[in-house]
């Protein structure tokens, strides 16, 4: 953009510079900072750049830009940035460094999990910063590849105090899912006056008044338009001869400028314009070894492209702007550009870059070629090795086209259907689905489209709409391949319980199907025990089923697992082992997928094994243990933009506590999440969290009504089975004794087949209120004798809560203190503070005067801030604190200082010292 004298004057351009400005000033002053600049093609966000730049003096500078043909090279754009940094890589923790190394290509591994990654980019990014701020300028980011700008939308949410200021110019047209929801700087036209004196600036001779006007309004007031047009004009026409209005985008217009003077050109610097528009990387060596291939005469053809000002040559090729690119690979003919992709592939050297190599080489074909594809093939291979599943999908969809055996392309075109759903793009992954099908399958192969379809059905659209395709893929499946069939079962019954209600056909149509397909599974595993006894659970009761899922639970605690299998089938091992009571199995098992999820870095699976042990740790009668699961599961979800895990969090916790206002925000936030509209489940989680809410507060009514509600549907099993007893406990204080007890022979029955502490105590304690006399008292003991062995403390103490009111009105207030206590005192402890409550009154009823207990600490601090102390105190260190709650070890010591201010206490040392429990805490 044309500017008068420095770039300190840039026309019309106050507002925006001075947003910069303060961007800047904060992050000299410490604090980090992140800004899209975001506007049209021409509009003026690169001068914005270059502004920046140039007030940026004892800054540290990293540069990238996005290349539209660079845009299926996974990590390409983060590589640009983190370049610069590397020498510094092997300062970050053992995970992260790993996981770099892979994504770049600079060591072989498995797959790094991208939000890992990200958490890498952070650290390298922070450990950048000295004594003097980085600035981060991405030009182009529309163009970033997919995973790359993934992961800067990961920095650009966890940066805080690192003194890194993050810039992305991004063009309006561009998509907005990536980079979505960040800060944002739009830039828009010139207004009149600014247009006409920029105009003026760059046109030397006499102007005809009403071309300068038709110019001004067809411009629009976009810069660049201004500063290019004139320069296509003939003396005539600038002397008033000017053409009527076009209906083009104003961009095009820009492109077909700079098209006109490519054209003028000498034919040499054409082609050399054309060899660099057509290689992203810049590289003056390689666009200097592809002419010579061509026979330009290379010095030559660089003075006259520098001459024109549309591209500058210096340690890399530069062009004026993106359009001028564009138009260099437009003016010219497809067998002219396959020529210089040819040319570029045979100068690339293929043991260093081969992905490069072949996506020319791939471009330089034109009919099927076996020999290609198979390299494209191995190019995706190290892809996905890398993480970069966009770029694998690209190459194996590449791969597909050429490939001229069909039973071949048939598999090709499945794997690259497989990889774009990966990577989220469904509708690509459904259309080579598609090609894949009309190529020659074998039957695994037509059993894994199914399953393909089902899998980008249900993450399209819902757990229920893809629900019957998985079924139909497993039993495709299973004559061929038992192992992938069980997975596939496995994958369908956990969406069928997730769907609940709303599963089309039903839970029980999914484990019918499971059991009718002879040899369905093999009951000496595990694995096939796990899957026959939910199907036996589900269709024949769970007198039937249940002992096989005990004994699957047992066998999955006690033998060896691997990674895998425990990723993937310990959340459905956990939620059989709530279902089945099996307590201690819950807590070993969903405390060893937590651990196994964290160090593996798998984050598809971290958020459901911190909910599974967050709800673990609520029966545990440890809600600050689940407070910090949740803190935990709200950083993955600041980092991936997702708000659903501290919602669901916050409705397992808050319900106990007693806080109504924080718990109908949970229930409201979940039941209007657009991804969970579907699940059956939600409705039965929402309507359990209002029943325990209002059994505590005392309000039975609404209690009975939310508990029948959530236990509707038991063949959802976990929560429908606990509303069960929430429905006891409000029936019985509502005189509906005899609704009450038909739950209560259920809730026996299954205690009866379980034979846990668990289950026999809530039997017990159910049973108590619907009996009378001794009987009662009996079973109160046995219940509070029976959970107190089954350390499922908040039910517990909800039987002496229970037990003590119960003590109450048989007039016997000598024991009813006895049990109001300690309940009191138990529940109190464990931060469930309506139930506390609940048993201060009948206290007070009993003739006992206990004063309300105190309110809690006065807040001091945020639940972040708290979380981080805790993990001080537990002596985990800065990068360590900063790997699990996905933020970069400056922000962790910033929180950690502002936590020693409001304690009072000046170091680490001291705050081993300090009484965090009870400390409330602020959002």
């Amino acid at each position: 953009m044309a500017r008068g004298g420095a770039r300190t004057g840039l026309i019309g351009r106050r507002n925006e510079c001075q947003a910069l400005d303060d961007l800047l000033a904060q992050a000299r002053a410490g604090r980090s900072g992140v800004l899209v600049v975001r506007g049209e093609a021409g509009i003026g966000k690169t001068e914005l750049l270059n502004y920046l730049l140039d007030r940026a003096t004892e800054c540290r500078v990293v540069r990238a830009a996005g290349v539209q043909s660079e845009m299926e090279l996974s990590y390409a754009g983060l590589h640009q940035i983190c370049a610069p940094l590397l020498s510094s890589l092997d300062e970050l923790p053992e995970p992260q460094r790993n996981a770099l190394r892979t994504a770049f290509g600079m060591q072989v591994g498995d797959a790094p999990d991208r939000f890992l990654v990200g958490l890498a980019t952070l650290s390298l990014l922070a450990g950048a910063v000295g004594d003097e701020p980085l600035l981060c300028l991405v030009d182009d980011a529309q163009w970033l590849d997919r995973v790359s700008a993934q992961t800067l939308e990961f920095v650009a949410r966890r940066l805080l105090a690192e003194s890194v200021l993050l810039v992305l110019a991004v063009r309006e047209s561009g998509s907005r899912e990536i980079l979505a929801d960040l800060p944002e700087l739009p830039v828009r036209g010139l207004n009149e006056r600014e247009s006409r004196r920029l105009l003026d600036s760059v046109v030397a001779g006499p102007l005809d008044q009403r071309v300068r006007d038709r110019i001004v309004a067809e411009t629009r007031g976009n810069p660049l338009a201004l500063l290019e047009l004139p320069r296509g004009l003939t003396a005539v026409e600038m002397a008033g001869g000017f053409g009527g209005p076009t209906d083009r985008p104003l961009s095009s217009q820009i492109e077909a400028g700079f098209l006109r003077r490519i054209q003028s050109l000498p034919a040499e610097a054409q082609q050399l314009l054309l060899i660099a528009a057509t290689e992203p990387v810049g590289d003056v060596a390689l666009l200097r070894q592809a002419a010579e291939r061509l026979g330009i005469s290379v010095d030559t053809a660089m003075s006259h492209a520098e001459a024109s000002g549309l591209m500058t040559l210096g340690t890399w090729v530069r062009f004026r702007h993106p359009l001028v690119r564009s138009a260099a690979y437009r003016a010219v003919g497809i067998e002219e550009r396959r020529r210089v992709h040819r040319a570029l592939a045979d100068s690339i050297d293929a043991s260093r870059y081969p992905e490069r190599r072949v996506w020319h080489l791939a471009s330089a074909t034109m009919g099927p070629d076996e020999a290609v594809a198979a390299e494209l093939e191995g190019s995706a291979d190290r892809a996905h090795a890398r993480g970069g599943i966009a770029a694998a999908a690209a190459f194996l969809q590449r791969a597909t086209e050429l490939t001229p055996d069909p039973v071949r392309r048939g598999a090709r075109a499945l794997a690259a259907a497989q990889a774009k759903y990966q990577a989220g793009a469904f509708d690509a992954a459904r259309e080579l689905v598609d090609a894949a099908e009309l190529s020659h399958l074998d039957e695994v192969g037509a059993g894994q489209a199914t399953l393909l379809r089902g899998q980008v059905m249900s993450a399209a659209k819902s757990a229920s709409a893809g629900l019957p395709l998985l079924l139909e893929a497993a039993r495709r499946l299973q004559p061929f391949d038992s192992e992938l069939a069980g997975r596939t079962y496995r994958d369908a019954i956990y969406a069928a319980l997730t769907a609940g209600r709303l599963a089309t056909g039903g839970v029980r149509d999914v484990a019918e199907a499971m059991l009718s397909v002879p040899g369905h599974v093999d009951t000496a595993s595990r694995e096939g025990l796990l899957l026959t006894g939910l199907a036996r659970v589900i269709t024949e009761g769970y007198s039937v089923g249940a002992p096989l899922l005990l004994e699957a639970v047992a066998a999955f605690r006690t033998e060896e697992l691997s990674r895998e299998d425990g990723l993937g089938w310990l959340p459905l091992v956990c939620r059989m082992a709530h279902s089945t009571w099996d307590f201690a199995a819950w807590s070993e098992l969903s405390a060893r997928l937590v651990d196994l999820s964290r160090g593996s870095g798998t984050l598809a699976v971290l958020p459901s094994a911190l909910l599974l042990r967050l709800s673990n740790r609520v029966f545990a009668g440890d809600l600050r243990g689940a407070d910090s699961l949740a803190v935990e599961a709200n950083a993955i979800g600041e980092a991936t933009g997702s708000s659903f895990f501290a919602h669901y969090g916050a409705l397992v916790v808050e319900p106990f506590k007693g806080r109504e206002s924080t718990t109908r925000q949970a229930i409201e936030a979940v039941t209007q999440d657009r991804l969970l509209r579907d699940e059956g489940k939600v409705t039965t989680a929402t309507q359990w969290a209002a029943a325990v809410l209002c059994n505590g507060l005392g309000r039975y009514e609404e209690a009975y009504d939310s508990a029948e509600r959530g236990c509707e549907n038991p063949q959802e099993l976990g929560l429908s089975i606990q509303s069960r007893v929430e429905f006891v406990e409000a029936a019985v204080r509502l005189g509906r004794t005899a609704r009450a007890a038909r739950a209560v022979r259920t809730i026996e029955e299954m205690a009866q087949v379980s034979r846990t502490a668990w289950a026999l105590g809530i039997s017990a304690a159910t049973r108590a209120l619907v009996s009378k006399g001794q009987a009662a008292d009996v079973l109160h003991r046995e219940a509070i004798e029976q959970l107190d062995t089954a350390e499922t403390r908040m039910d517990s103490a909800r039987a002496r809560l229970r037990y003590g009111e119960w003590l109450r009105l048989e007039d016997r207030q000598a024991d009813a203190r006895s049990q109001l206590s300690e309940a009191y005192e138990m529940l109190g402890e464990a931060g469930a503070e309506a139930f506390a409550e609940r048993a201060r009154l009948g206290l007070q009823a009993a003739g006992v005067k206990v004063r309300k207990r105190a309110s809690v600490t006065p807040v001091v601090l945020t639940a972040k801030e708290a979380e981080i102390a805790r993990l001080a105190q537990g002596g985990f260190t800065n990068p360590e604190i900063a790997a699990r709650l996905f933020l970069s070890p400056h922000t962790v010591e910033w929180h950690l200082r502002k936590v020693f201010v409001k304690l009072g206490i000046s170091s680490r040392k001291e705050i081993g010292s300090v009484q965090l429990e009870g400390m409330a805490t602020t959002p």
